[in-house]
């Protein structure tokens, strides 16, 4: 018995040294471990920082770009905001088949260079010590491009660009064709516009480009239904919606040209009109001259009317009456001496 029990002690204190080693060398193992950890994460912490700071940085000095749309025959301001410490403002001119042109200006001497810029059209706004924006007047179809304002500061550069669309309104038109179909018309616009009917029918498009950038495009419908009678013509474009409407002639045949029975009945209706004008010309002449002969028959004609002269000269001449009365003495004198002979 006694040995036993010594036997039990003994193992006993062998699991509890074991167990003590075990520890102690966990210990020392999970130190080093938390501390690289920690000095891991801190180091992780301080890369994120330094990230954000540069994705900050660029975000400053990136180039910010925007679409501009402006009717062409107007004017347009491109604007460069200011920035503290700018050293040299840029404007970069990129056309269409047209070398780069810089306008460019140095706020520390006051002074501006351009190079390759002919257009007149395309000017600073303003005095470039006071304002840096880019003025177009007027706006033209070959000012389509890109603009970029580039300010130089001691943080870096900066930069503001525009992509400039010059917008052109088609010349819409809608007419019915002689065959029959309804034809819609956007002439000349820029960029080409959307055609669309109403209601749809069979229709078919074609296009027209022009050496200006302009397009022209058109739509040709019929309608295989009788029943209609009027037809819409919508054309969509950036500048406007424009709608036209035209009517439809019900049951007219339809052919390439002109039909033979339409000049037949537009002469015989002329010549007709041309007959009662005529007729109308001629009864009026007739009764004019009637109208005269009546006038001359009815007015007796006077005898002093007939003869003015003599009349005048017999109611007005004094030597006429003296003569008169000479011949008058003279047949009396005769009569009485013929009296006397015939007495005695």
């Amino acid at each position: 018995m006694p040995c036993t029990w010594k036997t039990s002690d003994l193992q006993l204190l062998l699991i509890l040294t074991v167990f003590s080693v075990v520890e102690c060398i966990s210990a020392r193992v999970e130190g080093p471990i938390s501390n690289s950890t920690q000095q891991m994460g801190k180091n992780n912490y301080s890369l994120a920082l330094s990230m954000d700071g540069k994705q900050n940085d660029s975000k400053r000095l990136a180039e910010v770009n925007s679409s501009q749309p402006v009717w062409v025959d107007t004017k347009v301001v491109l604007s460069c905001d200011p920035i503290p410490k700018s050293v040299l403002v840029t404007w970069e001119i990129h056309l269409r088949d047209k070398p780069l042109c810089t306008k460019a200006y140095r706020t520390d001497n006051n002074m501006t260079k351009e190079t390759n810029c002919t257009d007149k059209r395309i000017t600073w706004a303003f005095r470039p010590d006071q304002n840096f924006n880019l003025l177009i007047d007027p706006v033209a179809i070959t000012h389509d491009g890109y603009y970029r304002c580039q300010r130089a500061t001691p943080d870096g550069n900066f930069h503001r660009g525009y992509n400039l669309q010059v917008l052109v309104a088609p010349e819409v038109t809608l007419f019915r064709s002689n065959n029959g179909t309804a034809v819609c018309k956007a002439v000349a616009g820029k960029p080409a516009a959307r055609i669309s009917w109403i209601p749809e029918g069979d229709c078919v498009p074609k296009q027209e480009n022009w050496g200006n950038g302009t397009v022209t495009v058109w739509s040709t419908c019929q309608w295989a239904d009788s029943n209609v009678s009027t037809v819409s013509c919508s054309v969509s474009h950036p500048t406007g919606i424009r709608n036209l409407t035209i009517e439809l002639s019900r049951g007219a045949p339809k052919s390439d040209g002109i039909s033979i029975p339409r000049v037949i009945l537009f002469m015989f209706i002329s010549l007709i009109l041309l007959a009662i004008v005529g007729s109308m010309w001629l009864l009026k002449i007739s009764g004019c001259r009637k109208c005269k002969l009546k006038k001359t028959e009815g007015t007796p004609v006077e005898e002093d009317e007939m003869q003015p002269y003599a009349s005048y000269t017999e109611k007005k001449n004094p030597l006429y009456d003296t003569i008169k009365r000479v011949k008058t003495s003279q047949v009396l004198q005769s009569e009485v001496d013929g009296t006397e002979v015939h007495t005695s």
